[in-house]
């Protein structure tokens, strides 16, 4: 199950357009496990093995804090991945999150055939 749902959330996490972020509870809800944020996090964690680039710095907390920048290799690497996307960030909160926040609800449309 763990990778399935890894897998799953890399699939959406590479659909966020460039210039836009989500959060880890939108993509756990889209994925029908509501409350597993954490686990969300634990796989972009794990991101960096994947074959594929997974842009996880375009996924932030519920209010746009960049709650997982410690583990980009450097404090302030998430910050300048969003920056040079277009995206402004102050104490380490996106500025004006409602504007860049891309809901999966809204934005995918998928069938349970999608997902590996």
């Amino acid at each position: 199950m763990k990778d399935s749902f890894f897998e799953s959330v890399y699939h959406i996490v590479s659909q966020i357009p460039y210039g836009r972020v989500t959060s880890y509870g939108a993509i756990a809800e889209y994925l029908g496990s509501r409350g597993s944020a954490r686990m969300v996090g634990w796989a972009l964690n794990s991101s960096h093995t994947q074959k594929q680039n997974v842009p996880a710095h375009r996924v932030v907390n519920r209010i746009g804090l960049l709650t997982g920048k410690r583990h980009f290799g450097g404090p302030d690497i998430m910050e300048q991945l969003l920056t040079s996307e277009g995206i402004n960030v102050e104490n380490d909160q996106i500025v004006d999150f409602d504007k860049h926040f891309w809901n999966p609800m809204e934005e995918l449309r998928f069938t349970n055939d999608e997902f590996p």
